[in-house]
């Protein structure tokens, strides 16, 4: 009898567990840099076996272009047009401009709920010690890169764990023995053991496969040979930016792009292997996705591997290209296996559907709707519209309106610059202007345009809306 009444008890105890949540973020990598989407230049069996038992969202969407406002969009499920890093400004001597004191993040969110928070890869939105530090920002633990610059390379002379700078003796001078992730993937498999009988939320931004085009020989011998004719790329082998932001030389980096997203791959396939083993996968939820579209830095080639499929533009556009990403969804018995989503959706969404999960209110001023109505299969609320906003290379906004999408480009020097209408419907590739032809819907994207900008004195087109 004590036994039958021990069972029902930790029954009910597991019934009301929460779900974990787990959100691993590749950083810069394409719509169509996975198997599943089109790629033919190199496998990515894990991710596509995340997606053959999952559900793949087929229009979801970046937070923005680039590195820093994309997470804090993320982070705080504000557009940037709301959330309150738009660039990726950065401090002196190491990190970014931090989130302000103001911000609410998911993971203070999580935090306030019992869940235990870490962090797992680069961060990129406080220097270390700052208001905008990950630990200032709802997260017990973060190992990894506080800053994006010095996350350009992979054998850095540090990483952070917490307020402690670790330094990688293996990386010393020109050695080149510690390739950071896979020493924070160790931590983030660490971090999963220790919390296997507690309800976490593991934040995974990988840095891969931003450049420099860099992997352990291990895998370039995968593909050494086979990706020809390479294009050897010279970078940054001495001096100041050596380590330090500047792209390392790389004579086969055709070879390197291809190993380091099968890295990924094979880092996505044991943290998956590591909850099923540890037996907490049926109540974990895993998502993956992309920072922004492909860059084309560090002797990094998109139309090489058709890392867009169809898209037009790549990293720092607002076209789809640019922010359009591969999005999945994995959670056994709950999300229905081998499932495709359209839905619109936006990295604004993931804290609002991580709030409904954990049964926290959502807060008010969010500008996303939570997606857990469709993972579940339910009828789903969709969004008026999707907003973003770009200061870098003359300043752009783009709009989600249905079907619709409009840009407008160099908004720092004209502020009445035209806005160009594509149908995503029948012309994915934004290739055909058809403004000229729907004043109307132009108007429309042109109104939430004025309306969703809201002037930062830190991160602006340069003029003060009146």
């Amino acid at each position: 009898m004590t036994a039958c009444i021990s069972q029902k008890k930790a029954d009910e105890s597991s019934e009301k567990r929460k779900p974990n949540i787990i959100y691993i973020l590749a950083d810069d990598l394409g719509y169509g840099d996975l198997g599943f989407t089109g790629q033919v230049r190199f496998p990515t069996p894990n991710i596509d076996q995340l997606s053959k038992d999952g559900m793949f969202f087929t229009q979801h969407y970046s937070g923005s272009t680039v590195c820093a406002p994309s997470r804090s969009a993320l982070m705080t499920g504000l557009h940037t047009g709301h959330t309150f890093i738009r660039g990726n400004r950065e401090i002196k001597p190491e990190g970014q401009y931090p989130l302000d004191s103001a911000a609410v993040t998911v993971a203070e969110l999580l935090q306030s709920k019992g869940y235990v928070t870490g962090a797992f890869g680069k961060w990129g939105l406080g220097y270390p010690s700052s208001e905008g530090d990950p630990n200032n920002q709802g997260f017990d633990e973060f190992y990894g890169f506080n800053c994006q610059r010095i996350g350009h390379n992979y054998y850095p002379y540090h990483l952070w764990h917490n307020q402690t700078k670790e330094i990688l003796k293996g990386n010393e001078g020109r050695k080149t023995d510690a390739y950071a992730p896979s020493v924070i993937h160790e931590k983030a498999i660490a971090f999963l053991e220790k919390n296997k009988d507690t309800t976490f939320f593991m934040y995974y931004p990988s840095i891969i496969p931003h450049a420099e085009l860099v992997a352990p020989e291990a895998y370039m011998t995968k593909f050494r040979g086979k990706l020809l004719p390479e294009k050897a790329y010279k970078g940054i082998d001495h001096g100041e930016k050596y380590k330090n932001g500047g792209y390392g030389s790389q004579k086969e980096p055709y070879t390197a792009f291809a190993a380091m997203v099968y890295l990924l791959d094979k880092q996505v396939g044991e943290i998956r292997e590591k909850i099923e083993e540890l037996g907490i996968a049926d109540h974990t939820l895993i998502i993956f996705t992309s920072d922004n579209g492909p860059h084309k830095e560090g002797g990094a080639d998109p139309d090489y591997f058709n890392s867009n499929a169809e898209l037009r533009g790549y990293k720092r556009d607002l076209y789809e290209g640019g922010i359009r990403v591969p999005m999945i969804a994995y959670w056994p018995n709950t999300i229905k296996a081998n499932s495709t989503s359209n839905h619109i959706s936006a990295f604004w969404d993931f804290l609002p559907t991580a709030c409904e999960i954990a049964e926290i209110d959502i807060p008010k001023n969010t500008d996303g709707i939570s997606l857990l109505p469709e993972l579940l299969g339910e009828k789903q609320e969709n969004h008026d519209y999707l907003y973003w906003e770009f200061l870098e290379r003359g300043g752009k906004q783009a709009v989600r309106l249905g079907d619709w999408k409009g840009i407008r480009l160099n908004m720092s020097n004209n502020m009445a610059a035209p806005i160009e209408l594509y149908n995503l419907a029948s012309d994915v590739g934004e290739k055909n202007n058809v403004a000229s032809e729907n004043p109307k819907i132009v108007k429309k994207i042109f109104d939430i345009m004025e309306r969703e900008h809201t002037y930062s004195k830190e991160f602006s087109f340069g003029y003060e809306k009146k």
